[in-house]
Formats: structure tokens, C-alpha cells, sequence
């Protein structure tokens, strides 16, 4: 996929052109998590073609979900490489971003790519994600958070809406099994003060599997003893 390419599917998924300093970002980006990948092995997507789709593109579906309102404030929350935070923060620079990321070598690239594409009001936080969910700093104040293939649904809500303010969301990004994993956590988001809004169907270019935009309302504050200590979101989900 070239470039051109990925502007006109950019255009056709979310209806969005991009400028001359996107795509010179795009391809900034692109360039720096090939040559990190060679090293530091971030992310086991490395050809050009799937970075561009399954990294760029799939983030910026996540476009879809903001139709109504564009968010002031985001957090990415096991952003890796920093997926989907930095790329619609490409495509939205007054986006106040942050990015969680408990690796420490997948921290300092995000922080490089911050200083790389001179990106403002990008804070990168190495943290676990139950850790900064009970850090007041952090806790119900941005108005979405956002997470892909990080883990289950029902321990993604336990590490999302924590950080969400009422009235906010939360996005999940999902495979196949994104329906089955919203239903079979209906009762872990009404603990937390969540409410489905949408599960929303979509197809890539390139990609055979189906992709899911599984979207959460913030409607009620979360309990205090929620997210839980470090390890038992995943090791004991909420059903």
C-alpha cells in the first residue's frame, strides 16, 4: 500500500483528506517503528503495507466513533507503539493525549515519536494500567479512553472506565469476537457505571477479519475499590 493509497482509504473509511504534514508525519512514523522494530522488536507487524492498515488505518477508525463529538482529552491505555493514541493525534492536534504503556521499551519509543513529530500536550506515563486507574491525577478525567488488543472485554472496561469522566466513553477495538465479548460483559460494566451504546462493524482494506468499535457511555461514577490491584483484572475478570 503507498502512501497515496492511504490517503485515499483514510478518505474513504472516515472521510477525512489528510495534508502534506499528515502523510510527511504517516511516513515519519512509519519509517522510525521499522528501523525501532529491527531492534527493540515492538510490535510483530513490520511490513510497510500492514503497518499502514493494520496499525494507521485501523487507529483511525476509531474516528468513527467520535462522530458526534471530537474528545478534548484521550487516554490510550496499553498503547504499545503507541496505537491508536499517536496516530489520531496526527489527524487532531489539540487532542490532549495520554498514552499508558507498562513496557518500558515500548514507553521510551512513544516518547521518542512524541519528540520526532513534535507533538504538544502528549503525555506518556509508564505505569500499569490498575495503577493509574487509582491515581487521582488521572482518575475520571478524560473524556475517552481507548484500548486495542490489550486483553478481554470485561478486564478492558475494569481498566477503562475508571478513567473516564460520567458523561464520557470508553472504545474498545475488536476483533471477531468483539459482539460475543460486549454481551458477556454487560454485568462488569454496570459495576463500573457503563452502559453499551454501540457495537459498530467494520472492514479494512486488506483485512479479512471483521473489525468492531465496541462503545461504552460513562453513566455513573466508578466504585472506589475499582480497578482492582495489579494482575487481578486479568487473572480474575469481572462476570
Amino acid at each position: 500500500m503507498s502512501m497515496e493509497k492511504l490517503k485515499k482509504d483514510i478518505e474513504s473509511l472516515i472521510g477525512l483528506r489528510l495534508t502534506g504534514r499528515q502523510c510527511a508525519a504517516f511516513q515519519r512514523y512509519e519509517q522510525e517503528l521499522i528501523e525501532w522494530n529491527a531492534r527493540f522488536n515492538l510490535t510483530a507487524i513490520r511490513e510497510s503495507e500492514d503497518i499502514r492498515t493494520k496499525h494507521f488505518l485501523d487507529s483511525l477508525s476509531c474516528m468513527l466513533a467520535f462522530r458526534e463529538k471530537i474528545p478534548a482529552t484521550l487516554v490510550d491505555v496499553g498503547t504499545g507503539a503507541g496505537f491508536p493514541g499517536i496516530p489520531l493525534k496526527i489527524i487532531l492536534p489539540d487532542l490532549k493525549l495520554t498514552l499508558i504503556e507498562s513496557v518500558r521499551k515500548k514507553a521510551n519509543y512513544c516518547e521518542h515519536m512524541v519528540k520526532v513529530l513534535n507533538l504538544d500536550n502528549v503525555e506518556v506515563v509508564q505505569a500499569r494500567a490498575e495503577e493509574v486507574g487509582q491515581n487521582l491525577a488521572f482518575r475520571e478525567k478524560f473524556d475517552w479512553a481507548v484500548a486495542r488488543a490489550v486483553a478481554g472485554l470485561p478486564t478492558l472496561i475494569e481498566y477503562l472506565l475508571p478513567l473516564v469522566r460520567v458523561g464520557g466513553a470508553m472504545l474498545a477495538q475488536k476483533g471477531e469476537s468483539g459482539p460475543a465479548e460486549a454481551h458477556a460483559a454487560d454485568k462488569a460494566a454496570h459495576l463500573l457505571g457503563g452502559k453499551l451504546r454501540q457495537i459498530r462493524q467494520l472492514n479494512l482494506p486488506g483485512v479479512v477479519e471483521d473489525r468492531y468499535l465496541i462503545i461504552f457511555d460513562k453513566v455513573a461514577a466508578t466504585p472506589s475499590n475499582y480497578p482492582r490491584r495489579v494482575g487481578q483484572p486479568t487473572g480474575k475478570p469481572l462476570s
